[in-house]
């Protein structure tokens, strides 16, 4: 990364730049202290008179639909991630653009995964130029690196709509991969052999987009019911012989943990929901994919089937866990972001009481409400954890960027955010003095479930009066810190970082909260969190 940039102090106090791949940028305010202006962004004005009458969209290749798009230098590409890390259409569309000449290409994916490592070599040759999209595995490693030539720019689910729909990144080609479409570009990811589900991250791109490419593996006749992409707004449809590799499309993460520390911070953390008197008819919750998310969906199953309560609705990620609840009756209904696994994609297919949902209704922060604030508890994961709260998920203590946020951020407005982590990973303690990305402010973090301990932000005094008289293992952070640091054999050493900036966290605003620092050589690698 090569621009100079100026660098300020926010609300949060985290040194951010205030000026980013060439656009000026707002410093982090304070929860719920910045107001947008304006309108929001307008794609061009288009004329059913320029598409065939017939409604057939479909165009021969790939390169054929990108050069009737107008491809050119510096454009900006967009993707989604609902096939995760079996997806081949980024690649195939990026690579396909680089072999026509184009280069300085943004890329704008609603997530990275290690598959796409594949690219590296197109951001190596110029023909990307940066990526701004949470970037998973290797792909989060070269920009730490500092070897990309603009910066990153790291977004929730509903930050990224948020950025679109406000203009701050307008999207010139969005390329959407879908399990399911007809020849006029209605889409869905519930049937075909690479159905995924949703393509709820993909809607923005399909509104937004000055010009919009379906990509399949499935035709069908029109119309391709039900439709999650509206073919009024797609300009060209391609069929390929594979958008995906089933095998990699469903989350690896699916399996309930047989860690015993796992799952006693699993069972402690349903064990809190019940005791605290959140669990009760009518209450909603979301939890994770990872393994320790999966046991405390297994064990708050238990406890509400015990006394007889049923939930309104469950927020996914969906997996098998969550269509059980739903089949039994102790939900009303999924409302769906991503499906994480088969049992999901068949139950969103043909359950109407599971619904696919997107980051406008599910997370945008710039509407008027969202479901998040609905959602009375969310347990999640994180990498680190500090004394304020604070809580980082990007990168590890080594300060290596190998994580995206996902709805990490937006799902800190339910009634009760509970981070369920162990205390420590490879001896490296998980609760920090200061957290090294700051990814939520720890006024939004209300319990943090060790498997040592659980530790109620001092703010949420109805909280600690709900369990007083409950015997779960209430401990304050500070102390559950300093036991993990004795076994750990002291604070973790500060990550080797230079003063150069490679990508920004922004809020679900659209400010930058905190700013991802180019790696030294003496950085190591550090474990991954689960869930």
């Amino acid at each position: 990364m090569t621009e100079s940039v100026e660098l300020v102090l926010n609300a949060a106090g985290r040194r951010v730049p205030t000026r980013v791949n060439g656009k000026d940028q707002t410093p982090f305010q304070g929860v719920g202290a910045y107001r947008p202006q304006g309108a929001k962004q307008a794609p061009p004005i288009r004329s059913c008179v320029d598409y065939p009458p017939s409604g057939d969209k479909r165009m021969p290749s790939l390169e054929a639909a990108l050069r009737a798009c107008g491809l050119r230098d510096g454009m900006v590409i967009s993707s989604h991630h609902h096939l995760r890390n079996g997806d081949l259409v980024a690649a195939m569309a990026l690579e396909t653009a680089a072999r026509m000449g184009a280069r300085d290409l943004m890329w704008f994916p609603s997530a990275s995964f290690p598959a796409q490592a594949v690219l590296i070599p197109l951001l190596e040759s110029g023909h990307i130029h940066h990526i701004e999209g949470s970037m998973n595995g290797p792909l989060g490693d070269y920009c730490t690196r500092g070897k990309m030539r603009g910066m990153g720019v790291l977004r929730s689910h509903g930050g990224r709509w948020q950025a679109i729909q406000d203009g701050e990144v307008k999207i010139d080609i969005a390329v959407i991969a879908a399990p399911a479409a007809d020849c006029f570009g209605n889409c869905n990811g519930a049937f075909g052999k690479s159905a995924c589900g949703s393509l709820g991250f993909a809607l923005a791109d399909s509104i937004y987009a000055d010009r919009v490419i379906v990509v399949t593996d499935n035709l069908v006749p029109f119309p391709c019911i039900p439709w999650q992409i509206y073919g009024n707004n797609v300009d060209f449809v391609v069929e390929v012989d594979s958008i995906g590799d089933p095998a990699q499309i469903v989350s690896g993460t699916t399996e309930i943990t047989r860690s015993p520390d796992r799952l006693k911070i699993a069972q402690d953390t349903a064990r809190f929901v019940r005791d605290a008197g959140l669990m009760r008819p009518g209450f909603s919750f979301q939890a994770g994919s990872g393994g320790t998310s999966l046991a405390f969906t297994a064990f708050l199953s238990e406890m509400m089937r015990e006394a007889k309560v049923k939930a309104r609705f469950v927020r996914g990620g969906s997996t098998r866990y969550l269509v059980e609840m739903l089949r039994e009756g102790l939900t009303d209904y999924i409302l769906d972001g991503q499906t994480f696994d088969l049992d999901a994609v068949r139950s969103i297919a043909s359950d109407p009481r599971h619904v696919a949902t997107s980051p406008f209704t599910s997370y945008n922060f710039h509407g008027k409400g969202n479901i998040a604030s609905l959602v009375d508890v969310v347990v999640l994961g994180a990498t680190e954890v500090d004394r304020h709260f604070n809580a980082n998920v990007v990168t590890h203590s080594d300060g290596r960027l190998l994580h995206g946020i996902g709805g990490w951020q937006n799902c800190l407005t339910a009634g009760c955010t509970i981070l369920a982590i162990p205390s420590f990973r490879d001896r490296i303690p998980i609760i920090v003095d200061e957290v090294t990305t700051l990814t939520g402010p720890g006024e939004l973090i209300d319990v943090v479930v060790t498997e040592r301990g659980i530790a109620i932000n001092p703010r949420r005094q109805d909280l600690l009066d709900a369990v007083r008289t409950s015997d779960l293992p209430i401990r304050p952070i500070e102390e559950i810190q300093k036991e993990v640091e004795a076994i750990c054999g002291g604070k973790p050493q500060k990550p080797a970082r230079t003063d150069c900036p490679v990508a920004v966290v922004k809020w679900v605003d659209g400010t930058v909260l905190d700013t991802v620092w180019q790696v030294g050589c003496a950085a190591e690698h550090s474990a991954a969190p689960e869930g």
